[in-house]
């Protein structure tokens, strides 16, 4: 169900700080147009920290309007309440997304047990097929192998989003889980390390700005053809790594996007933007792969 590339979305805000609807809406649209596969409305990336419940809703079904079918809208509708992550992941349905997204309850620091019966409480209220979503940078806890596995046993629990950074749990999973269970990388670096360790695709952060050059990569993986992808790899490195040493996402791609001219760079407090000194840096970057003169 999630082979390929999936976009991560940025929210555009407007200079006030508002959402900006046109923006989203040709940016939805780039995707769709440049062959990812979905998208991926108010995660991280799409400051679902800094959005209020009406706006989280207003995203997610402008999102589903403008995909016209297109390819999978997968909502995120994580929290670290599980009275909330229900309450999103059902609001999305109804408003007729395909799939949701599921971080892990973050600053509570839940057990294994916790987790556990988080995540069955939300796969019992909907009828949606969810992805989990690991990333212990940002939530100090993973979902580990073996609470996965009692996981895997609900059957909308279809796939998990690893952001780790570690190949071998990739490994770790794929062996220990059933082979129609999905494996996603969270992280656009490790994309192919992550798919030759049995991955299937990545939710992409990149792909906000070069869609095309992520659906290209992650299917010349699927077809096994992994000095193509690499080709790719190689020649978006360097932007791959600016993304990820400049500042915390997505205050560099929003800047990246404001360099484009496609949506205002404008975050909400507590993000601010980069410094003048990052974003020459990130601009030199994008000139040279020719995605800004």
């Amino acid at each position: 169900m999630f082979e390929g590339a999936h976009t991560a979305l940025v929210t555009p805000f407007n200079e006030k700080g508002m959402i900006d609807p046109d923006a989203y809406r040709k940016l939805i649209d780039k995707q769709f147009d440049n062959g990812i596969k979905g998208i991926v409305p108010v995660g991280t990336t799409g400051e679902s920290a800094t959005l209020s419940t009406e706006e989280h809703q207003l995203v997610i079904e402008m999102a589903v309007k403008q995909a016209k079918n297109r390819g999978l809208v997968i909502a995120g509708t994580g929290s670290n309440s599980t009275r909330e992550a229900i309450d999103l992941t059902q609001a999305a349905e109804l408003a007729g997304a395909d799939a949701a997204l599921l971080v892990t309850p973050y600053y509570n620091k839940p057990s294994q047990e916790g987790l556990f019966q988080h995540y069955r409480a939300i796969a019992q209220s909907t009828e949606l097929p969810l992805m989990l979503y690991s990333i212990p940078g940002r939530c100090h806890i993973q979902i580990d192998v073996e609470t996965m596995v009692r996981l895997a046993e609900f059957p909308n629990i279809r796939a998990i989003k690893e952001a780790g950074g570690v190949t071998e749990r990739v490994v770790q999973l794929r062996a220990a889980l059933p082979p129609g269970f999905e494996i996603l990388s969270g992280d656009d670096v490790l994309t192919i390390d992550f798919m030759k360790a049995g991955a299937v695709g990545v939710v992409s952060v990149a792909s906000n700005l070069i869609p095309g050059a992520m659906a290209d990569l992650t299917q010349a993986m699927l077809e096994g053809r992994i000095a193509d992808a690499e080709v790719i790899h190689e020649k978006y490195a360097e932007l791959f790594s600016a993304f990820l040493k400049l500042d915390t996402n997505p205050v560099p791609i929003k800047a990246a996007l404001g360099l484009t001219g496609e949506c205002c760079p404008k975050l909400r407090l507590p993000m601010v933007e980069m410094s003048d000194e990052k974003v020459a840096e990130l601009r030199s970057t994008l000139v040279a792969l020719g995605l800004v003169s």
